[in-house]
């Protein structure tokens, strides 16, 4: 038995019922007392996972110092508060504790990864990244999910997998730390997309261009940024996308879907709340331009989010692009 910290209600609602499930000893923390007043009340996280019990095994607090007794670390609050978070924690982690992020996203205006942010936030800790096709509807619920961690020292994802690897969640080790999290970050871009796609009613070929042209430019920027390619056909890569662009429990494909409605960027996102695809797209933009990746959908969803080009318009000027090889070595060498 292992003594499990899990930061963040939201999915980490769903880890903390599947680590109580594994027999370890769960702590589940929020910033927010009335959230954990709430969740304490109605014996579930109403507002998130309806339906998903939280034993009351697990330990519900807003005192950050519950992490001084903890081996793992689960770090599961949205991308931009990554940073604040880790920096809260900092002084209450134990140097042997392993820190686990499954948040998916890149810092704005930085340009990092979130396993960066929390190396720069927590020097000395072991940080392993948790990616791959995993609604916190299902994974509450016991529903099967394979999911991958990864970390530059293998021993770590070993551990984590050993934890928490159960009949219903099957965990793979993966070396590509860089890869594993652009995978994650960036497929919320294309899910945005997709979303449009739908909420413009353009059908099943659409969207299915959408996503195959979407793990390209994915891969492109992340072998650009030192990923491996083979990393982008797994879990974390079009496992991913694959789940975010086709279900209704993707926040990313809801907003997108409100935006090709006829929505501004903003409205959308104010319903359906957290989408990180929104921010991830300005900075997988600015990236492809700074590191001179040829990124057309994301170009075209930046238009969409950001200077508010007309829905339609991103898709004629998709699809009247020069023509051009399907082959990316035959392209490259073509330029």
């Amino acid at each position: 038995m292992a003594r499990i910290a899990i930061l963040g209600c939201g999915f980490g609602t769903a880890l903390a019922v599947t680590a109580d499930a594994c027999g370890h000893q769960v702590t589940l923390w929020s910033l927010f007392p009335q959230e954990l007043e709430e969740i304490r009340r109605d014996k579930e996280q109403r507002r998130l996972l309806p339906g998903v019990r939280v034993p009351d095994r697990i330990v519900l607090t807003s005192d950050i110092s519950c992490l001084a007794s903890c081996d793992l670390c689960i770090m599961a609050v949205p991308s931009f508060a990554v940073r604040q978070t880790a920096q809260r924690a900092a002084p209450y982690l134990r140097e042997d504790t392993v820190v686990v992020n499954v948040a998916k996203g890149l810092e704005d205006g930085r340009y990092k990864r979130l396993s960066q942010v929390l190396e720069e936030e927590l020097p000395g800790r072991r940080v392993v990244v948790m990616s791959g096709p995993s609604h916190a509807e299902e994974v509450g619920r016991g529903a099967p999910t394979t999911i991958t961690v990864a970390s530059r020292e293998r021993e770590a994802a070993e551990e984590v997998q050993d934890l928490l690897m159960n009949p219903a969640l099957r965990l793979y080790v993966n070396d590509d730390v860089t890869g594993v999290e652009l995978g994650g970050a960036l497929k919320n871009v294309i899910a945005l997309a997709a979303g449009i796609a739908d909420g413009l009613q353009l059908g099943d070929n659409a969207k299915a261009a959408l996503m195959t042209r979407g793990i390209t430019e994915i891969a492109r920027l992340g072998v650009a940024m030192g990923a491996k390619t083979e990393t982008f056909a797994g879990l974390s890569g079009i496992g991913d996308l694959i789940v975010t662009c086709t279900s209704m429990h993707s926040r990313n494909r809801r907003a997108g879907i409100l935006i090709g409605q006829g929505k501004s960027a903003e409205e959308a996102v104010r319903e359906v709340g957290t989408v990180e695809g929104y921010p991830c797209a300005k900075t997988a933009y600015e990236l492809g331009q700074k590191l001179r990746v040829e990124m057309p959908i994301v170009e075209q969803a930046y238009g969409v989010l950001y200077q508010k080009k007309p829905p339609a318009q991103a898709l004629r000027d998709l699809m009247t692009r020069p023509k051009r090889h399907e082959s990316e070595v035959i392209w490259l060498l073509g330029r």
